[in-house]
């Protein structure tokens, strides 16, 4: 028989061998609730239970995702509209930020709204609003966008010229309602009337200090010049319409900077949170409309934001908002705290990590796991409507999507030290969507027949290519270092590494001459 010995053993090992435990998962009855009401996104990772995300299950209708470029969040939200259509006949709104989803609405059969590729959207409209209330509105934009809250004289100044012009054009301040004397909808005044106005206060002499009327004006100016009045024209874009189209995408990458981005970003939000309030309380299932802030950090930062105020007044109207980034201090610390779930992908940066932490009170070992996360894999965080006696974050093992979620893969075997390669946690290979290669090798000025050419390399080396060979091949094309590097790092790859593949590319070109790479790569075991 054996012996029986009594030791000595620490409460942390004790904790690591106790099978009596809960498991850190939802119970099946929460995570798979009612299938024909919910969002399939995939199953846990310990009982592969299928997860079916419901907003009645949570305090808020409203979704955070956070992860690096390439983890797939575009993947999940493009899923997550397609499903929340099917389900619940929801509409959408993607605000986008860089035309990143404009191919996909075309696609599905979508409408595209391109502001500074043919669509205005006049900043004086009233969108069911007072008058009053609309200058409160713009005047806090302009606030957010510009240093004019640095200036209170300014500030009146152009609040007082925006109440001028409505006055001029017969608006009463204090109705929504605006028509004239035989009944016709009154047509809302333009940032050009507004300037008008100063410039003829200007002319006249008659104030006391014609440097802050100037430098009011001029502020306003930047709006209106020809070529750049997206916002200064009688409105082509119907708040109706783009609520109520099912997939709209509100594409922004025609804009000329950030500042007209976020200008337009937050004038529709406004509207947007109008119309909410207008529209009432919703008795109906479902969600009527799911609006989508892609890497907007400029509007979603800010806590005087409207995003902020459509996060706390949503639900009850049935309105949601998916707010996603790579960087989750960029999202406001209103919204964050506020949402009723959060979709955590592969992060990158340690303090990225200590944040959420801090912020969701996950355990270290769901620390731990996330960084380890490879394209699609995620932890969700869900605040839900009692206090539960289960985990509120638990693991998925992939986001499952309409169809598979394509990835490519750069060997790292030829440029890692000896020491790398006998580390066990070191990976081997670096993987990505194929989609957001294609995209990057887009915004990088790579032709679609190049684009088209590099996809076909991957598919004959089974979606697999020496990074050496690879960066070769893109430099080729003409692609600068520097862009590659940056693409490099998005993928989670690290200085050093980095310097150690352009370092043996340099070699390896020597090597090539003027040999066709293309071929070389083929011929490469």
């Amino acid at each position: 028989m054996g012996k029986v010995y009594i030791s000595k053993v620490s409460n942390y090992e004790i904790s690591r061998r106790n099978i009596l435990i809960h498991p850190p998962e939802p119970p099946i009855d929460v995570l798979f609730e009612d299938p024909d009401n919910g969002i399939y996104v995939g199953r846990t990772r310990i009982f592969h239970v299928p997860f079916y995300w419901s907003y009645r299950n949570v305090t808020n209708p409203h979704i955070a995702i956070v992860g690096i470029t390439g983890s797939g969040k575009s993947y999940f939200i493009k899923t997550f509209l397609t499903r929340a259509s099917f389900v619940w006949n929801s509409n959408a709104l993607i605000i986008d930020w860089a035309g990143e989803y404009r191919d996909w609405v075309k696609q599905t059969g979508g409408m595209i709204i391109s502001l500074g590729k043919g669509s205005y959207l006049n900043l004086l409209d009233l969108g069911g609003m007072k008058p009053y209330d609309r200058i409160k509105q713009i005047m806090r934009t302009l606030e957010l966008l510009t240093d004019i809250g640095q200036y209170p004289e300014q500030k009146r100044l152009t609040e007082m010229a925006i109440e001028k012009v409505y006055i001029k054009n017969k608006f009463k301040m204090d109705a929504t309602e605006q028509r004239d004397e035989i009944g016709k909808h009154l047509i809302a005044p333009t940032l050009k009337d507004v300037v008008n106005v100063m410039e003829e206060q200007s002319k006249l002499g008659t104030y006391e200090f014609p440097a802050e009327l100037e430098n009011a004006n001029y502020r306003l100016r930047q709006f209106i010049k020809p070529g750049e009045d997206f916002f200064a024209q009688q409105s082509t874009i119907s708040l109706d319409e783009i609520t109520t189209s099912g997939l709209v995408d509100l594409d922004l990458s025609g804009l000329p900077d950030e500042t007209f981005r976020a200008l337009g970003a937050l004038s529709i939000l406004q509207f947007l949170k109008e119309k909410m309030r207008i529209s009432g309380w919703a008795k109906e299932k479902g969600l009527r409309l799911l609006i989508v802030l892609d890497e907007a950090w400029k509007i979603g930062k800010e806590d005087s934001s409207d995003a902020v105020m459509i996060v706390r007044e949503g639900r009850k109207y049935n309105f949601g908002l998916i707010v996603a980034s790579q960087n989750p201090t960029d999202i406001s610390e209103a919204i964050f705290s506020n949402v009723g779930t959060t979709f955590i992908l592969k992060v990158k940066f340690e303090k990225f990590l200590d944040y959420l932490q801090n912020t969701l009170n996950f355990s270290q070992f769901m620390r731990n796991e996330i960084a380890k996360f490879g394209v699609g894999q995620a932890a969700v965080n869900m605040a839900f409507h009692s206090a539960a006696q289960y985990p509120s974050t638990f693991l998925l093992d992939k986001i499952e999507g309409e169809e598979p979620l394509k990835e490519y893969f750069l060997n790292l075997e030829n440029v890692l030290t000896i020491q790398q390669k006998r580390d066990v946690n070191m990976p081997k290979s670096i993987s990505f969507p194929k989609e957001d290669l294609r995209k990057k090798m887009r915004s990088y000025g790579l032709s679609e027949e190049r684009i088209e050419e590099i996809s076909k390399l991957f598919e004959k080396k089974n979606r697999h290519l020496d990074v050496v060979s690879f960066i070769i091949l893109l430099e080729r094309f003409g692609i600068s270092r520097n862009n590659i590097s940056t693409f490099l790092k998005d993928i989670n790859m690290d200085d050093s590494t980095i310097i150690n593949i352009f370092t043996k590319a340099d070699y390896k070109k020597e090597d090539l001459g003027s040999r066709d790479v293309t071929q070389v790569i083929i011929e490469e075991e």
